[in-house]
C-alpha cells in the first residue's frame, strides 16, 4: 500500500477528489466569502494537498467560477425538468397557468431548502454586486431567462397578465433566498417556517395573477 506522502492531510471521504474539493470550497466560499478563503483552506477542508486543489480546479479565481457552475447545474437539472412540465400548462388557461405555477415555485423552494449554500454563495457575491459580475451572466441570468420567457408565453396566450416578467422573477428569487436565511436563523420550529412561506408564495401568485372576471 503507497505511503501518502509528508504532510499530505488523511483523506476519509471516498467521493472523487474533484467533487470534495469543489464541495469544501462552496461550504468556505458560502461562510467566508472570496477573499477570506485561501486554497490553503480548501484544501485542509478537503483533505488533500494544495497541489491537490490546483491541479483540478486551477487558480482561486477557477476554484469560485467552478463553485457557481457546480450548484447552477444541480439547479439547471432541476428548473428545467419542472420549466419542461410547465411549460404547456402555462397556456392553457388561467387556471392551470396558476397550478403550473404553484408547482414551479415549489420546486425552487425545495432546491434552496435543500442545499441552503447556495443560497449563502450567491448572497456572499451579491454583498459586492459590480465585482464577479460575470457569474451573475453565466450561472443565474439563464435561469431567470427560462421563467421569464414561460411567464411571457403565458401572458401572450391570455393565461395571464405579467407585463413585467424580470422583475416578478427577480423579485420571487429573492423572496426564496430570504426564506432560506431565515430558516438558518430560525428559533422556532423549522416545519411551520416552511408551511407558512409555502402558503405566502402561493398567495403572493394569485395576487398577481387572479383569474379574470368574465
Amino acid at each position: 500500500m503507497p505511503r501518502r506522502r509528508p504532510g499530505r492531510p488523511r483523506r476519509d471521504d471516498q467521493r472523487p477528489t474533484h467533487d470534495l474539493v469543489l464541495a469544501a470550497a462552496t461550504a468556505l466560499f458560502a461562510e467566508r466569502g472570496f477573499d477570506a478563503v485561501s486554497v490553503r483552506d480548501v484544501a485542509a477542508a478537503a483533505g488533500v494537498d494544495v497541489a491537490t486543489v490546483a491541479h483540478h480546479t486551477g487558480t482561486k479565481a477557477q476554484l469560485y467560477d467552478a463553485c457557481f457552475a457546480r450548484v447552477f447545474s444541480a439547479e439547471r437539472e432541476v428548473l428545467e425538468a419542472a420549466g419542461q412540465r410547465a411549460a404547456e400548462a402555462l397556456t392553457a388557461g388561467p387556471g392551470q397557468a396558476l397550478r403550473a405555477l404553484h408547482e414551479l415555485v415549489d420546486v425552487f423552494v425545495d432546491f434552496l431548502e435543500d442545499r441552503p449554500e447556495t443560497t449563502a454563495l450567491w448572497l456572499r457575491r451579491w454583498l459586492e454586486p459590480q465585482r464577479h459580475a460575470e457569474l451573475d451572466r453565466r450561472y443565474s441570468a439563464p435561469l431567470y431567462a427560462q421563467v421569464e420567457r414561460l411567464l411571457a408565453a403565458a401572458a401572450g396566450a391570455g393565461a395571464l397578465v405579467e407585463p413585467a416578467p424580470h422583475v416578478t422573477v427577480r423579485s420571487l428569487v429573492w423572496a426564496v433566498h430570504g426564506h432560506v436565511v431565515a430558516l438558518a436563523a430560525r428559533s422556532g420550529s423549522a416545519a411551520r417556517e416552511r408551511r407558512e412561506f409555502r402558503a405566502f408564495v402561493h398567495r403572493l401568485l394569485d395576487g398577481l395573477y387572479p383569474p379574470a372576471t368574465p
